[in-house]
C-alpha cells in the first residue's frame, strides 16, 4: 500500500473522530460554563429547528467528505478510470465550505458580545482532515496516469 492511499485512508477513521469531537465550547454568559458542541451535536440540534438546513449541512460536513475519500481510494486502486479526476476535485470544494460556514459561525456569535465561545480540539481536527483531503486529491489528480495502478487510466 503506497502512502498515499495509507494517508487517505486514515481520513475514514479521522473524520468520524472529528465529527464527535468538540468543534467549541459556548455559553450565554462568563460565569456560567460552557457547553460542548460537536459536528453531530450542533446537527441533532438544527434537526430540531430547521430539518432543511440540517440536511444541507450533513450533505456538505458528513457525506461529501467520506465520498471524496472513498472515491479517491477507488481512483488510487484502479477501480475509477482517470478522467474522474475532476470530480473528484469539485467534491472536494464542497467538503471545505463547512469549514468556512463554521468560521463564520464562531465569528458572529463573538461579535454579539453577549456569549462566550472557544475553539475546541474537534474544529482543529476537522479542519486538518478537510484539509488533508483536499491535499491529497490535489497530488493524485496532478499525478501522471501511468503511475495510477492498472487500469487507472485506460477507461
Amino acid at each position: 500500500m503506497t502512502p498515499l492511499r495509507l494517508a487517505n485512508l486514515s481520513l475514514l477513521i479521522l473524520f468520524p473522530v472529528a465529527w464527535v469531537a468538540p468543534l467549541m465550547r459556548a455559553g450565554l454568559l462568563p460565569l456560567f460554563g460552557l457547553s460542548e458542541i460537536s459536528m453531530l451535536s450542533g446537527i441533532a440540534s438544527l434537526w430540531d429547528k430547521d430539518i432543511p438546513l440540517a440536511l444541507v449541512v450533513v450533505f456538505f460536513a458528513l457525506i461529501a467528505p467520506i465520498t471524496k475519500v472513498i472515491a479517491l481510494e477507488a481512483l488510487l486502486s484502479g477501480r475509477l478510470p482517470a478522467r474522474v479526476k475532476p470530480w473528484l476535485f469539485q467534491l472536494g470544494r464542497f467538503a471545505m465550505a463547512d469549514v468556512f460556514l463554521i468560521a463564520i459561525y464562531i465569528t458572529l456569535a463573538k461579535g454579539i458580545g453577549v456569549g462566550r465561545v472557544e475553539v475546541g480540539w474537534g474544529l482543529y481536527l476537522f479542519t486538518f482532515c478537510v484539509l488533508a483531503s483536499l491535499g491529497l486529491s490535489i497530488f493524485a489528480i496532478r499525478k501522471p496516469e501511468d503511475s495510477l495502478p492498472h487500469g487507472g487510466g485506460t477507461d
